[in-house]
């Protein structure tokens, strides 16, 4: 299996990514998605882990996300038709054997060859594992057999629905379960009663294996598709087992309809796609109430970075919103998830400069301060230790994106190695204007204290300064900020200027000493540094053209989803 979506994978390059984004506009074709995709790559998991990560790096919305869900798990019904012809009483030995050979040698070509050649590989190892698995079960022959675990009734039917969620947990694959039950089956050792109950509970395992990889995410959006997932597999093994015995004989009838008589392998294929077709029928009306009730149950995470506060112990560590394990799974999906998360980092940093600079809590909102108010000292909420600010707010997010970054495996083209690298370099150089505003608060927090005196005026005006770059900034972080950047260069090119000047001139009239000087100019530079950090804000890397591309399809997608609704 691992062989086969590797190949399929690195055949399909961004395509698969692409068609992804665009089929999400409406619940049919997400739908369809998750039926082909799924049929396609021989694995619910995989497309439901694309699925939460595109989720949570915001390029579709929930719904869309649930739509493929519901697809992904009617799709996985074709692996088990897939097994249950391939396990008639025909040895596939001499069919796998030439195919592993072939796909040895593809793996050699690289590129395009090697991907062909992983999916041969996969496939002729699928071909072998039943040929060994039947002979396995064949082996034991009447010495195991699982009748002998039939409690009977109710108690019996959940005992191997368990059997079954247990195995896939195990396994970490519904299919390779279903394989398994296929051969027992196959090979006398499993009632045919006793493979639908397996069958039922698999599909509950391969959700609860969703659920545990997007609970581990820490992602909202990611565990509420996680969380939708368990919930249409569980209702529906709910509704399968409640009807079991009329599905049952549903089966049995359309088996003898259709030809397929007696054959017991067909007919557990049959009832796999039948409960979870039913379970597609039940969801389908509900899915938009669906997302809004998981919207509610998971609500973000609380707290904003325009609400830090310093009253927090020094041990609770912010971290990261945006980056999952799930986004690691495409290489645009992990872009757009650092995208967010720098804008993320940008916005506390933002917030603990303001607090380092010892500025009111609405400084960087509504009106500008007036004079008076930025010239009175700053009470002790004002004016948090910058230090501690910087290990609970900022460091924490930006050591989870160097390590989100630095577990990218997947392979980069020009355009993403060159996003990979200037997101690093945004991230630290928005660290370092942290950092220098940590200096900074060092001398600004004493003087600011101080009886009105000429030093303290030279402070209160380098304060000033950085307060309105610091609004100019969040002012521009909506809007195109290529034109604001040559006015605040300008602007802090001309304070520069015009602060060393009244520097040299305090200095030359008596009003300050020359060490005093210093630590101003010293200041001075880190005040450069901070606005040289803020800059990088209004200066995000740009995106590949791939994920450009796919924000434009996903946009598209809902735009035709929105303009179709109000017809």
């Amino acid at each position: 299996m691992q062989c086969l979506e590797d190949g399929l994978r690195q055949l399909a390059g961004g395509r698969l990514e692409q068609l992804l984004a665009r089929s999400t506009g409406t619940a049919s074709r997400g739908l369809l998605f998750g039926i082909g995709g799924t049929a396609l790559l021989q694995s619910s998991t995989l497309v439901s882990l694309l699925t939460i990560a595109f989720i949570s790096s915001g390029l579709i919305q929930l719904a869309g996300g649930i739509a493929v869900i519901l697809g992904a798990n009617l799709g996985a019904t074709s692996g088990i038709w897939l097994l249950a012809l391939a396990g008639q009483n025909v040895s596939l030995a001499p069919v796998a054997l030439p195919m592993l050979v072939f796909g040895v040698l593809a793996g050699f070509a690289g590129g395009r060859g090697r991907a062909a050649g992983r999916i041969v590989l996969g496939i002729a190892f699928i071909l072998l594992g039943i040929d060994q698995i039947k002979s396995g079960f064949a082996a034991f022959g009447g010495d195991f057999d699982f009748s002998d675990l039939d409690g009977g009734g109710v108690a019996g039917t959940l005992l191997f629905v368990t059997v079954g969620l247990l195995a896939t947990l195990v396994l970490q694959s519904s299919h390779a379960t279903l394989m398994l039950t296929l051969a027992a089956l196959a090979g006398g050792q499993l009632a045919l009663d006793q493979a639908l109950a397996v069958a039922i509970g698999s599909n509950v395992g391969s959700s609860v294996s969703t659920a545990i990889v997007g609970a581990l995410g820490g992602n909202r959006s990611g565990q509420r598709l996680a969380l939708a997932h368990v919930l249409f597999n569980g209702i529906t093994a709910g509704v399968a087992l409640a009807l079991l015995l009329p599905l049952g004989w549903l089966v049995g009838a359309l088996a003898r309809l259709a030809g397929l008589g007696d054959n017991a392998l067909l007919q557990l294929a049959l009832f796999h796609t039948l409960f979870n077709a039913l379970g597609v029928a039940l969801f389908w009306p509900w899915q938009a109430r669906l997302a809004e009730l998981l919207q509610r149950w998971l609500p973000e995470h609380p707290g904003s970075p325009a609400t830090i506060a310093s009253g927090h112990a020094d041990d609770v560590v912010a971290r990261a919103r945006h980056l999952s394990g799930q986004a690691l799974e495409s290489v645009d999906a992990a872009a757009a998830a650092v995208s967010l998360e720098l804008e993320h980092l940008g916005q506390r940093s933002l917030e603990v400069i303001r607090q380092a600079l010892c500025l009111p809590a609405d400084a960087l909102h509504g009106a500008m301060p007036d004079t008076a108010a930025l010239a009175a000292p700053p009470g002790p909420a004002a004016c948090a230790d910058a230090d501690v600010l910087y290990r609970r707010e900022v460091k924490g997010v930006y050591g989870d994106l160097l390590d989100f970054m630095g577990r990218m495996e997947l392979p980069l083209d020009e355009a993403h190695q060159r996003f990979w690298t200037r997101s690093q370099l945004a991230a630290m150089q928005i660290v370092e204007a942290v950092k220098a505003a940590k200096h900074l608060q060092k001398n600004l927090r004493q003087r600011l204290q101080d009886a009105p005196s000429p030093l303290r005026d030279a402070y209160l005006d380098l304060r000033t300064q950085l307060l309105r770059l610091l609004r100019a900034v969040r002012a521009s972080a909506d809007a195109d900020a290529a034109p604001r950047l040559d006015v605040l260069d300008r602007e802090a090119r001309r304070f520069e200027a015009r602060f060393r000047q009244q520097l040299f001139a305090m200095v030359r009239d008596g009003r300050i000493d020359g060490l005093e000087a210093g630590s101003l100019m010293n200041d001075l530079g880190y005040a450069d540094r901070i606005y040289h950090g803020l800059r990088t804000l209004l200066l995000q890397p740009a995106e590949p053209e791939s994920l450009r591309a796919l924000r434009r399809l996903a946009g598209d997608a809902d735009a035709g989803s929105d303009t179709r609704s109000t017809r």
